[in-house]
C-alpha cells in the first residue's frame, strides 16, 4: 500500500541529491517535450497541407474531356468531344453509389479580361453554371439571401450569387447588394446571394471572386446549349470515389465513341486518391514522431535506470537491515519501481505541461502573423496525451525493473557485511 511514509522515504531519497535527481529527470522531460512537440509539428503541417483542399468533399473527384489520342470506329485520333446534359443522367443512374452528380460550366476566368459590369465598374470574374447540389460538395457562407434552387434551374432564371471581392469590386461600402443587377458578357443578372468561403486557406482570393448562375441560364445566355464543361462527382459516405471512377469513365466512352483503352480522352482528377495519400503520408510522419520522440525519452529512462542502480548500491546497507527485519522482497522491489515511477511521472508531466506551452505560444504567434502556408494550428489531441502518460508509466516501470530486481537479489547477511 502507498502509505504517508513510503511517500516520505521516496521524497527523502529524491532530495538527497537534488542536482543529481535535476539531471536524471530532465533526460524524461526532454524526452517527452520531443514527443509532443513532434507530434503537434506533425498535426499542423497535415492541418496546413489538408486545408489546400478547402472544404470540397474529399471522396469527389472532377472530370472534364480531353482530345482522343486513339481511332475508333472510323473516327480519328486526336478528335474532341463534349459531355452533354444526358450524360449526367446516365452517370446517375448507370453507377450506384454516387451521391452528386454536378455538370458545371465555366466562362472567364480569375484575373483574365473584364467581363462583368456594373454602372460605370468593371471586374474580372469567374463565372461558373452550376447545380444546387453543388453547394453540398463545396460548402459556403451564404451571408446575405440564398443559393441556387431548382426552380431558378427550371425556369431558366437570371440570377446570381457573388462573392465577397466581387462585391468590393462593383459595389461602394454599406451599399446595398441583394436585388440589383449585373450585366455579365452583355447579359443583366439580378443578386440574390452573397457568399463567402467557408475554410480560411487556398486561394481565398480567386474563391471570393466568382459567380455562379444556374446552370441552364448559363447555357442559355451564353450559347453552350446542354453542353457540360466537366463535372464534380461524389460518392456516397464509405464508398470511396475512386473504386468508381472506372465505372464512369467506361460509360463516357462507349456514349461517346471512344476507344476503351484510350487513357487520354477523359481527364480527372481524383480528390479522394490524393487526400488518402496525404493522410498517409502524415501517418507516416506521425509514427516517426512516436519513434523520435520515443528514442529520446529512452536515453532518459536509461539515465534514471543508471542512477537508479547507484541509489541501490548507496542504500546496501539500509536494504539489508529492512531485510534482517523482515521486509519481503516485492516491499523491497516495490519501493524502488515507486521512486523511478514518480521521478518519470514528475518529469514527464512537467515535460507535457512545458510542450503545451510552446504550442500555445506557436499558436498565438500564427494568429498574430497570419496564415503560413502548408501549416497552421500545431496541437495534439487528448489522445496523444494518455498515450504520453501510458509511455511514461510503463517507461518508469522499465527504468525501476533492475534496479529493483538487483536490490532484491543480495542476500541480507551479505548487504550489512558493506561499510
Amino acid at each position: 500500500m502507498f502509505s504517508r511514509d513510503r511517500w516520505n522515504e521516496i521524497l527523502e531519497a529524491l532530495n538527497a541529491n537534488k542536482f543529481r535527481t535535476f539531471l536524471t529527470a530532465f533526460g524524461v522531460f526532454w524526452g517527452i517535450t520531443i514527443l509532443v512537440l513532434l507530434l503537434a509539428l506533425t498535426n499542423g503541417l497535415k492541418n496546413g497541407v489538408t486545408a489546400d483542399f478547402g472544404d470540397f468533399a474529399t471522396n469527389s473527384m472532377f472530370m472534364w474531356t480531353q482530345g482522343t489520342s486513339m481511332p475508333y470506329k472510323g473516327l480519328p485520333k486526336g478528335r474532341n468531344f463534349n459531355y452533354k446534359i444526358d450524360d449526367v443522367a446516365a452517370i446517375k443512374q448507370s453507377v450506384p453509389n454516387l451521391k452528386y452528380v454536378s455538370p458545371r460550366n465555366q466562362l472567364g476566368g480569375f484575373r483574365g479580361n473584364n467581363n462583368v459590369i456594373r454602372g460605370t465598374k468593371t471586374g474580372a470574374f469567374e463565372i461558373y453554371g452550376d447545380y444546387p447540389e453543388y453547394i453540398k460538395q463545396q460548402p459556403l457562407d451564404i451571408l446575405q439571401g440564398r443559393f441556387i434552387s431548382y426552380s431558378d434551374v427550371n425556369a431558366n432564371r437570371k440570377i446570381c450569387v457573388i462573392g465577397t471581392d466581387v462585391i468590393k469590386g462593383l459595389y461602394d461600402k454599406d451599399e446595398e447588394v441583394l436585388g440589383t443587377y449585373i450585366k455579365i458578357n452583355g447579359v443583366n443578372f439580378m443578386v440574390v446571394g452573397t457568399f463567402k468561403m467557408s475554410n480560411s486557406q487556398g486561394d481565398n482570393e480567386q474563391e471570393a471572386s466568382t459567380i455562379y448562375i444556374p446552370f441552364t441560364t448559363f447555357g442559355q445566355a451564353f450559347n453552350r446549349g446542354d453542353e457540360v464543361g466537366w463535372m464534380a462527382i461524389t460518392a456516397n459516405d464509405g464508398v470511396p470515389i475512386t473504386s468508381l471512377k472506372q465505372q464512369v469513365f467506361d460509360l463516357m466512352k462507349s456514349r461517346h465513341k471512344i476507344n476503351p483503352a484510350d487513357e487520354r480522352a477523359i481527364g480527372h482528377f481524383d480528390l479522394s486518391e490524393q487526400f488518402e495519400r496525404v493522410n498517409g503520408l502524415f501517418t507516416i510522419l506521425t509514427i516517426v514522431g512516436y519513434f523520435v520522440g520515443a528514442l529520446v525519452l529512452m536515453s532518459g529512462i536509461i539515465g534514471i535506470s543508471n542512477i537508479m542502480l547507484i541509489v541501490v548500491k548507496e542504500r546496501t546497507k539500509e536494504i539489508g537491515v529492512r531485510r534482517a527485519l523482515g521486509a519481503s522482497p516485492w516491499t523491497i522491489k516495490s519501493q524502488i519501481l515507486q521512486e523511478s515511477l514518480i521521478l518519470t511521472i514528475l518529469s514527464g508531466m512537467v515535460g507535457i505541461s512545458f510542450a503545451a506551452l510552446v504550442i500555445w505560444v506557436l499558436n498565438y504567434l500564427l494568429d498574430m502573423s497570419g496564415p503560413v502556408e502548408n501549416f497552421a494550428n500545431p496541437s495534439v489531441s487528448m489522445q496523444v496525451v494518455f498515450t504520453a502518460l501510458i509511455i511514461l508509466v510503463v517507461s518508469g516501470v522499465l527504468a525501476g525493473l533492475i534496479p529493483a530486481n538487483s536490490a532484491t537479489k543480495m542476500k541480507p547477511v551479505d548487504a550489512l557485511r558493506i561499510d
